[in-house]
């Protein structure tokens, strides 16, 4: 389950259907995006989609800070890196994060497990020594302070970790700022991922796995936040029939691996952390709705409460007809070949 999203703040009337796009139609949108690989299939599929913005020169992938334990998903960022033709994004790693269960379960782990005919790794790797990586809030100071102000968008598809972290990070090599302060003046919009909105017992995985970070994003995150809630992403699901029938042209794919591996096919995958992606890069209104503005608070259950009023906090949600455009443009864009891809 997944994640938030940054926009151009747009004055809000509840119900109207207005632009969230991260940037203007006609520049690309600098992004910063930060997965918990792995733990659900929608991430590798969220990724995909960042390529294939990449391939259509709408977006600049600054980096991959992982928010997630171990080393299979930092390894499987690397191959899929490898396969799209974009092997140099630098990727961070976190080191003592929330524990959300055992790289060895994960696709992640199964497709990088997977052999040739002659046993050679299936899928290509750029790099190695997956440890040696940053940390992610190094590499978010890194990036940050080498980016025009207000020019940075955020999509964090998984915990809150590694953006709480931000904040309280103190001035380094990097930047003299604090990490509140480099956040108010290198980045545009944070775009997440988490919380439902429709039911105010409801208490989402991204949320819940680390509360305090959560309560702390929410609460003093100092640029605009819209958040992709979970009833959003479960109403859109990427069609199994998609990954039987759409990929004769790939050969061995890492993403349609990793979907057959997740769960038993055929299933129909609920898509948070795509749409999350896809309102940061081209949000409309023939695909999304923008709440009023207001503030979104988590309570110590995990829960994600919304008032309209005070503050600069938004959320998603879609009609029928705008959930139908979302699933179909998500089928067609991730069907599209890499332009750069390594054979």
């Amino acid at each position: 389950m997944k994640r938030f999203l940054v926009f151009l703040l747009l004055p809000l009337a509840s119900g109207m259907a207005v632009s969230c796009s991260g940037g203007e139609s006609d520049s690309v949108v600098n992004i910063i995006f930060d997965t918990d690989m792995g733990n659900d299939i929608d991430d590798a599929l969220a990724l995909d989609m960042l390529y294939k913005y990449m391939d259509a020169g709408k977006v600049n992938l600054l980096a991959i800070p992982v928010n997630k334990e171990g080393l299979a998903a930092p390894e499987f960022i690397d191959v899929m890196g490898t396969w799209y033709g974009y092997p140099d994004i630098p990727v961070g790693i976190i080191r003592d994060g929330a524990d959300c269960g055992a790289d060895s379960t994960s696709y992640t782990r199964k497709v990088l497990d997977m052999k040739g005919e002659d046993g050679s790794p299936l899928f290509a790797r750029s790099h190695g020594s997956y440890g040696d990586y940053p940390e992610s809030v190094d590499l978010y100071r890194k990036v940050l302070s080498e980016a025009q102000d207000g020019s940075v968008t955020i999509v964090s598809v998984g915990f809150s970790t590694n953006l709480a972290r931000l904040l309280d990070s103190q001035a380094d090599e990097y930047s003299p700022l604090s990490g509140r302060e480099l956040v108010d003046s290198k980045v545009k919009m944070l775009y997440t991922m988490a919380g439902n909105m429709a039911d105010t017992t409801f208490t989402e995985y991204n949320v819940v796995i680390d509360i305090p970070s959560a309560q702390k994003v929410f609460a003093e995150w100092p640029t605009p936040v819209i958040t992709s809630p979970f009833e959003l992403g479960a109403q859109i699901r990427y069609p199994a029939s998609s990954i039987e029938n759409d990929f004769g042209w790939a050969g061995n794919h890492p993403v349609v691996e990793a979907y057959r591996s997740y769960m038993q096919m055929p299933y129909d995958r609920e898509t948070w952390d795509l749409t999350a992606v896809m309102a940061a890069v081209e949000g409309g209104p023939e695909y999304f709705t923008v709440s009023p503005q207001g503030s979104i608070t988590v309570t110590d259950a995990g829960a994600t409460l919304f008032r309209e009023g005070a503050g600069d906090r938004a959320y998603l949600s879609v009609t029928p007809e705008q959930a139908e455009n979302i699933r179909a443009h998500l089928v067609s864009t991730i069907t599209l070949p890499p332009k750069h891809r390594n054979p």
